[in-house]
């Protein structure tokens, strides 16, 4: 038997990461027996996975009954056959993105995200393709791609977001001016109806529709005949009350019904398409398993021109004449976000290229035939706006520069949602969308609402189809900020109204905003809606509540007046925030940016949720139970036993991609250490983690006693033995130590090479552990490379592990007292000109960002602003321009996930380039081994799994030799290539001449 690292046994034969038994009391086990017996798919309805459906990208959070992950639209029916027998709520699911909560109900939700998220077809000819309701956006449009096209609707949230979601949410994007809402582009829907009825809407000779329609014959008749009265009966009353606006998804879609029959009147078509009927929907009226759409040429060429203005109503201002100029988008930031971007490392230097006045920004791309006409478009639009309102125009043509102008504009996410205090700027306004042409009267009463209630908020977003999105600064742990919430709703619904706009321009109704349909429909369509809601669904079971309900928007909040945190320990490391701890626990606002797909995305986050597709892998799955367990949703029972550790904190591998790829920054990395380190507290440590956490001294044995050491695993049976003993995969090769470390070998060899007064730069290489002790010919390596840089190199002594593993584990005081002792030992020499270098990332990570959080004071900050990488130390003093060499051939790279979370991935690429090597850079995420993990046999095949996505990426590399420079990164590798894995440092050191 195996001991998993919060020590306790399992067998790890058992252990399917593809299938998880989660722990924790079943809820109505008799319902989930029945759907079980029913469906192929899975039935959970342990009390994890229903927190784990409880909340969305919205402010909301209500737990369900129960999750089925359906295999077919078989599936789909038979749950809703079984719950329409027992009237229990359905409610369908895909990437959970939504932001007006539209996505949680206390109901049995089916996640189409799992099995049936298949592109089934795609007829280029006919620019159509028929996809599942579970495939995400993005993965849809990389299928599209090689025919040039693609599914137009493109919402920010794309790499996460399902096709099943769109079009229940009625989704648009960026570029609504030019394509507009997803019901301009579904063709037909096959869907389950509310008494599981399998049919397929689309588009219908008009005879048919009347020879189906009867309002009391089944379902879809029901449907047809109610879809009729309200062409022959209301049209009149759509047409008065539905905005003539672009952007518009609140309600259902009566006013493309009424066009559609206004177009049959006028003998412009012969058909009416009751899928129109469906989009936007929210999945009350019939449940989509699957699409057929109609598809858009790829742009053949972009290019932008930003304007530049003194105000936000100036902006609004220009905003009329600039869409005469047929933009495909109009994109603004205002000043306070600006302020705020230029507060920030990450945005500064692109905000820096906006002219110092700059309070506002319009971003206007052009879609163009060519470059020529790319250009006469943008010049076109600076020669007729510069000058006038706007006081200087900038152009972006090359694919670079238009990606810093786009990254300015979506800034404004991750600034907004990186606040950690109680009040944050939430999502429930930021939906009204006004007549372009109003938008500055619009703007200037908004910002007056803002003053009569004591808050404030930025604006940015679609100026173009002038959907402005505003997220006023709120704090609904307090009964005052609820009362707060709701008046300000009120009064954007009031502003909605007197200009002409929706409520929701794009997000939808859902919790947040189906309340104010009746305000601002008026009471007679309010009925209409719920007659139709009816006829469709006679007893509310399909996501009851949203579009036309009952549901009050200040009912159910994450976050409310009775919300109470309890950690249930005192938190050891430094947070860095205005909440501390608990700010950080509370911090994950569920956009899901953490579920995006590796071959859609690239970057790091979430590993572990890439290899499993499993909700609770994901860095939201794994925030919001640790805020849930702290906030007594989840049984006290259940709070941080052995199972939570296991199921819950236990797979995430502490790879920091989390703390840079996700909107919020939420470190999931430094919430395990805290948590692992109270469980420690609690109930013991295992020897294994005890053992990893002390691996410098079992290293320095396993040294002093090479090469008995090295043998000792090849004896028949030791690795076996191991594993069952200590748990170590048996699978899994284990690193070789070398009797002569490279603190050794530096002594032997005299000591420094190039004297300190003829030296460019002083340095103190940290002999880490794996490179003195496992790898030593990479630190011989880095020695050589920095003397032929000029640099005078001396190991410092006294020094022993830099606590990295320790700390991975969870052992706070063995860490701390590891960089005490460094920090001690180091920060007199660097405070005296020196600088520390060293050769495995995670390491001088561990130095540059871990440490402040163990310590404080002068001398920890001295260490961690004067130690580098030693690729990053020879990019950042430009010392590479003094190595003599002479590098041929082509490499593949694979950056260390900590380096990547730092933002310091980029130096090796750059010095392997200048050095002269052709180098393909992988927009990888983390190799799979992540320290300890990959060693751990419960976690072997989770490690191998994400491993798996990364030795794709090399296959498709066109490098000659791959260079990793992670000690966990090249165990992987040269466990699938044999070895042959090389460090930078050993590249450049054989580059030279």
């Amino acid at each position: 038997m195996a001991t998993n690292d919060s020590g306790s046994e399992q067998d790890p034969a058992s252990d399917d990461r593809a299938n998880y038994d989660y722990r924790g009391e079943v809820v109505r086990p008799e319902l989930r027996d029945d759907l079980a017996d029913l469906v192929d798919g899975q039935v959970r309805f342990d009390n994890y996975s229903r927190q784990l459906y409880a909340t969305d990208a919205s402010a909301y959070e209500m737990t369900p009954i129960g999750v089925v992950f359906p295999t077919s639209t078989a599936d789909v029916s038979a749950v809703v056959e079984y719950c329409a027998d027992r009237d229990i709520p359905v409610l369908p699911r895909g990437g959970g993105t939504s932001l007006a909560g539209q996505t949680v109900n206390e109901a049995v939700v089916l996640d189409f995200t799992r099995h049936m998220d298949s592109v089934l077809a795609i007829d280029p000819d006919g620019r159509r393709a028929r996809a599942q309701a579970g495939t995400v956006l993005a993965e849809f449009n990389e299928a599209l791609i090689p025919h040039g096209l693609k599914f137009a609707p493109d919402p920010s949230t794309a790499n996460r977001s399902a096709l099943g979601g769109a079009i229940g949410n009625n989704t648009t994007g960026a570029h609504s001016l030019k394509y507009g809402k997803t019901d301009a582009y579904v063709e037909e829907l096959e869907v389950v109806l509310a008494d599981s009825t399998v049919t397929r809407l689309g588009e219908t000779p008009i005879d048919e529709v009347y020879e189906r329609a009867d309002p009391e014959g089944d379902l879809e008749e029901r449907l047809y005949a109610e879809a009729l009265r309200i062409i022959e009966e209301e049209s009149e009353a759509v047409a008065e009350a539905f905005p003539s606006i672009k952007r518009n998804v609140s309600g259902y879609n009566l006013d493309v019904l009424v066009e559609q029959a206004h177009a049959v009147a006028n003998g412009d078509r012969e058909t009416l398409n009751l899928a129109k009927l469906i989009v936007g929907s929210e999945g009350t009226l019939a449940i989509v398993t699957e699409a057929e759409v109609s598809l858009e040429p790829l742009p053949e060429t972009k290019a932008i021109g930003l304007l530049t203005y003194d105000g936000l109503v100036e902006a609004m201002e220009d905003v009329g004449p600039i869409l005469e100029h047929d933009p495909a988008a109009v994109e603004v930031l205002d000043g306070v976000l600006l302020d705020l971007a230029r507060s920030l490392e990450e945005f500064k230097d692109v905000v820096g290229i906006l002219p110092e006045r700059t309070d506002t920004f319009l971003l206007v791309e052009f879609y163009a035939e060519g470059e020529a006409d790319a250009r006469q478009k943008v010049e076109g639009l600076l020669d007729d706006r510069v000058g006038d309102i706007a006081f200087e125009g900038l152009e972006a043509y090359e694919e670079a520069e238009q990606a810093a102008f786009w990254k300015m504009r979506k800034a404004s996410t991750p600034i907004l949602l990186s606040r950690t205090t109680n009040a944050k700027h939430i999502a429930f306004i930021e939906d009204v969308a006004v007549p372009p042409e109003h938008l500055p009267e619009y703007i200037a009463d908004f910002q007056n609402v803002f003053e009569e209630h004591d808050t404030f908020g930025s604006f940015y977003a679609h100026a173009g189809p002038g959907c402005i999105h505003v997220r006023p600064l709120i704090n609904t742990k307090e009964t005052e900020g609820v009362e707060r919430m709701e008046s300000i709703s009120d009064a954007a619904t009031d502003l909605a109204v007197k200009y002409g706009g929706s409520v929701s321009g794009e997000h939808g109704d859902g919790r947040a905003r189906t309340q104010w349909n009746r305000k601002l429909y008026g009471e007679h369509l309010w009925e209409v809606f719920r007659g139709l809601k009816t006829a469709a669904d006679p007893d509310w079971l399909l996501n009851p509540g949203s579009v036309c309900g009952d549901w009050d928007m200040t009912q159910n909040l994450r976050f409310d007046p009775d919300y109470e945190f309890d950690a249930g320990f005192e938190p050891e490391l430094d947070w860095d925030n205005e909440n501390e701890f608990q700010g950080m626990a509370e911090l994950c606002h569920g956009c899901g940016g953490c579920r995006g797909g590796q071959s859609t995305t690239g970057g790091v986050m979430c590993p572990t949720y890439r290899a499993s597709q499993e909700e609770i892998q994901s860095t939201r799955g794994r925030a919001n139970l640790l805020r849930q367990a702290m906030s007594g949703d989840l049984p006290e029972s259940e709070q941080f036993d052995l199972a939570f550790m296991h199921e819950v904190m236990d797979m995430c591998i502490g790879c920091k991609g989390c703390s840079v790829d996700c909107p919020s920054e939420v470190d999931m990395a430094k919430l395990k250490v805290e948590v692992e380190n109270a469980y420690h507290e609690r109930h013991g440590t295992s020897l294994r983690t005890r053992a990893f956490g002390h691996i410098d001294r079992l290293s320095a044995v396993g040294s002093a006693l090479a090469p008995v050491t090295n043998w000792v695993t090849r004896i028949p049976g030791g690795r076996t033995a191991l594993e069952r003993l200590g748990g170590i995969a048996s699978e899994r090769s284990l690193p070789k130590f070398h009797r002569e470390s490279l603190v050794d070998w530096f002594t032997d060899r005299g000591g420094p090479q190039v004297p300190p007064q003829e030296a460019e730069r002083k340095v103190l290489l940290f002999p880490d552990t794996y490179t003195n002790y496992n790898k030593p010919g990479a630190g011989k390596n880095a020695v050589e490379v920095l003397e032929a840089a000029g640099c005078h190199v001396q190991i410092p002594d006294g020094t022993g592990g830099s606590g990295r593993p320790p700390l991975s584990k969870g052992l706070i005081e063995k860490a701390r007292a590891d960089a005490e002792r460094n920090v001690d030992i180091l920060a007199p020499r660097l405070a005296d000109d020196w600088d520390a270098v060293v050769v495995e990332p995670s390491d001088a990570a561990m130095f540059q960002s871990d440490y402040p959080d163990l310590l404080d004071g002068k001398a920890v900050r001295t260490v961690a602003a004067n130690t580098y990488g030693v690729c990053e130390y020879l990019d950042v003093f430009r010392l590479v321009e003094h190595l003599p060499t002479d590098a041929e051939g082509s490499l593949t790279y694979h950056g260390h996930c900590h380096q990547k979370a730092l933002k310091k991935d980029h130096h090796a690429v750059g010095v392997l380039r200048r050095v002269g090597y052709r180098v393909d850079p992988l927009d990888s995420g983390c190799c799979g081994m992540a320290g300890s993990f990959g060693y751990e046999a419960e976690h072997y095949s989770m490690s191998r799994a994400i491993g798996k996505i990364l030795f794709d990426q090399i296959e498709a590399s066109n490098g000659e030799q791959v260079v990793a420079p992670g000690a966990s990164c090249r165990t992987q590798l040269g466990d699938e290539y044999n070895d042959g894995i090389l460090h930078p440092v050993e590249a450049l050191a054989a580059a030279l001449t």
